[in-house]
């Protein structure tokens, strides 16, 4: 076996191996082994799980078919364990390592098409043929809570190291994350021997409100950062006595948290970038790439707004888009277009919220994106001033966002028809199950008046 497994476990004197399968919602799934069993399944290709998981609704339950003989037979998929995203897990008494794990099927037969993974993979795979290479960078945003036992209640902020919690907005304020200093250099802490590629935190706007920034990269590799960094902060935060959530809009009168995405392009070979040729000077293979974006991520919204809860957050008073309107250094904008030198031009994409999973949020941009470079959609014109005064072009809610997305025929072309398929009956499920759900607003209005 490669040093890249055995001798890494050797070297890091590791005891026990946790195999991550992200599910349709980002969720991590897996199992944990004792780190010789680990070495000794690996070699012997006798890692497996079944592939009911990437069936399993946000609720617990399984999104299957009556019909489907195969989803009630729940075949084993075999794991295949990614060597660079070895990483130690911080936290754990007994030296414990993190691995992501691709799902393959059984005896050599590929990828296993629906997992998030594959499927961001996938798409990586048709920039390659043009001799392409994405490049992200997310930003994540969270809030920090006090711990809740009773759904019924709303969320409030947590006290911090004055004994008080945050009454008032207080974007980018030093003393209010100052508040939080010991959660905060922890979760550096564990981010750190977790070798994640953290640059900066924020405040952000809402109480209790921050945000992360990750430097830019291989785009399955910051997803796998961002799913790494969200359990790590739960941890932390646990370990503080308090909540962190990635909940879209956990708060009503709060802004919602997104997963801002930077996006840009460069060739293969020189790694020069293929969008820019200055400042405020864009290529068409931009333009076209905006325009794709434009005309088709409307389209797919559940995969970046996947939760009844995602669309709470896109209203124009709380600072999210509703369109996808594009605009230099426009933050009312679906799509801002940062000024900055040629190597560096990228796209902002504002829509995606923080509950998303992060694979398909960055694999709808950039399969949409790539639509347009491939059938040279133009753009709309660029907005100045307030987007939000343009027409609403992203859906209001996920119903109507799941019928769109059915019938996106080029997207679902590339992603692949049992994917999407797949998706959709996983979050259809969960919608049912929201609807059946009698919330408080009812009770309140509607209990004694109607």
């Amino acid at each position: 076996m490669s040093r890249s497994i055995k001798d890494w476990i050797a070297e890091n004197r590791i005891s026990e191996v946790e195999c991550l399968v992200p599910d349709m919602n980002g969720v991590i799934r897996g199992k944990v082994w004792p780190a010789n069993k680990f070495i000794d399944s690996v070699k012997n290709d006798s890692l497996r799980m079944p592939s009911s998981v990437f069936s399993v609704t946000v609720t617990g339950e399984y999104a299957d078919e009556e019909k489907d003989s195969k989803s009630y037979s729940d075949p084993d998929v075999s794991l295949h364990p990614d060597p660079e995203t070895l990483c130690v897990a911080p936290g754990f008494k007994t030296p414990t390592a993190f691995v992501f794990a691709d799902a393959h099927y059984k005896g050599g037969g590929g990828p296993f098409e629906i997992a998030p993974r594959h499927v961001l993979k996938k798409v990586i795979a048709l920039y390659e043929e043009k001799g392409w290479q994405p490049v992200i960078a997310p930003e994540l945003e969270f809030y920090l809570t006090q711990q809740n036992h009773d759904p019924d209640l709303p969320l409030v902020p947590p006290p911090g190291r004055t004994g008080r919690a945050e009454t008032a907005p207080q974007p980018y304020g030093l003393e209010a994350i100052n508040e939080y200093e010991d959660l905060i250099e922890e979760i550096y802490e564990y981010a750190e021997a977790a070798s994640l590629h953290l640059d900066t935190m924020i405040h952000e706007a809402g109480t209790a409100q921050l945000e992360i920034n990750f430097n830019h990269g291989d785009p399955v590799h910051l997803c796998d950062q961002v799913i790494i960094f969200k359990r790590i902060v739960r941890q932390v935060a646990l370990k503080n006595g308090v909540y962190a959530t990635f909940m879209a809009k956990p708060m009503e009168n709060q802004p919602g948290s997104a997963m801002h995405i930077h996006i840009s392009m460069v060739e293969k070979e020189s790694g020069k970038n293929l969008f820019g040729a200055g400042p405020k000077n864009l290529k068409p293979l931009f333009r076209h790439f905006v325009g794709g974006l434009q005309k088709l991520l409307p389209e797919v919204a559940p995969l970046f707004a996947p939760n009844v809860n995602s669309f709470r957050r896109m209203r124009p008073s709380f600072s999210a888009p509703i369109n996808l309107q594009w605009g230099y250094d426009n933050r009312s904008c679906g799509l801002r277009v940062p000024i900055t030198d040629a190597q560096n031009t990228r796209v902002e994409t504002r829509v995606p919220g923080a509950d998303a999973n992060p694979y398909l949020a960055a694999a709808a941009a950039l399969v949409c994106g790539y639509i347009g470079m491939r059938d040279d959609i133009e753009p709309a014109p660029m907005v100045e001033g307030n987007a939000y005064l343009h027409d609403r072009t992203l859906p209001r809610n996920l119903d109507d966002a799941l019928d769109r997305m059915l019938k996106c025929e080029p997207v679902i072309e590339l992603l692949g028809e049992r994917f999407v398929h797949a998706f959709h009956l996983i979050k259809a499920d969960e919608l049912r199950a929201y609807e059946g759900v009698i919330s408080s607003w009812e009770r309140d209005h509607l209990l004694l008046k109607v």
